[in-house]
């Protein structure tokens, strides 16, 4: 026979385990609004605002995992809604911003290419979901669609930013938007930087290098955050090169 307290205490552990963890989600519900922020800046033709929304989503988006793991308040709850919301921030967002600052001119090409993207990157976070199991974690297959985001987004702030004309431009944003959606759907290796220890000591110089990066930052955020990511995307062809010449010199 179970007493009162003892079947108060199972209906409170009941109730907690329908909860969901309120620290990390709301880094990725802030990640959200960042996301739908851009989209209603670049409906507004506010397209630096937009830019800047989606880089303001991609940082909460790389401390929601980080804050769930540091404080073990990971949930399949929690790893649902995280990619919901890369859908909408680094989805649907960046094309809708590209399609609404220079794409939207092109006709059918804008809106194709505006489509390969999101397609890309819903296709690229499904099979991220179901490989996420299985997958080496120092290595991302495909780009990353917070990077994808960031180089489109990027592009636009960087011509915003210069105060060059976009009609100048439009076949480069076309061609930068394609680029951005198949990248992630590819079979390119891009590293994670999950193998990153924070807690391990660092040389003196790597310090040095990170208030660099910070002043560069400060100075011309536009080209420097366009610049890094632009190096990324290359990154996954010269990665993925050196691991076949490297698998080939095995065989050998």
């Amino acid at each position: 026979m179970v007493d009162f307290d003892t079947q108060r205490a199972l209906r409170k552990n009941r109730i907690r385990r329908r909860g969901i963890y309120l620290l990390p989600n709301l880094f990725t519900t802030a990640a959200l609004f960042a996301g739908f922020y851009a989209i209603v800046q670049g409906m507004d033709a506010r397209f630096d605002l937009a830019a800047i929304a989606v880089y303001v989503a991609m940082v909460l988006d790389g401390l929601d995992g980080r804050v769930a793991r540091m404080t073990h308040t990971q949930s399949a709850f929690g790893a649902e809604y995280d990619s919901l919301a890369d859908m909408v921030s680094f989805g649907a967002a960046p094309a809708l911003v590209m399609y609404e600052w220079v794409l939207r001119d092109m006709g059918k090409l804008g809106w194709i290419a505006a489509f390969v993207y999101v397609a890309g990157a819903a296709l690229r976070l499904a099979r991220f979901n179901t490989l996420l199991e299985v997958a080496d974690k120092r290595w991302f297959m495909g780009m990353p669609s917070p990077s994808a985001a960031a180089l489109v987004a990027g592009f636009v702030f960087i011509i915003d930013d210069y105060l060059i004309d976009p009609e100048g431009v439009r076949w480069v944003a076309w061609a930068i938007t394609v680029f951005a959606g198949l990248a992630m759907v590819s079979n390119l290796k891009y590293y994670s930087f999950k193998a990153i220890n924070l807690r391990r000591s660092v040389p003196f110089l790597a310090i040095f290098a990170f208030v660099i990066v910070i002043a560069a930052l400060a100075y011309q955020p536009a080209t420097v955050l366009f610049a890094g990511f632009v190096a990324y995307a290359i990154s996954g062809f010269v990665v993925s090169a050196w691991m076949v010449r490297k698998k080939r010199a095995r065989r050998a």
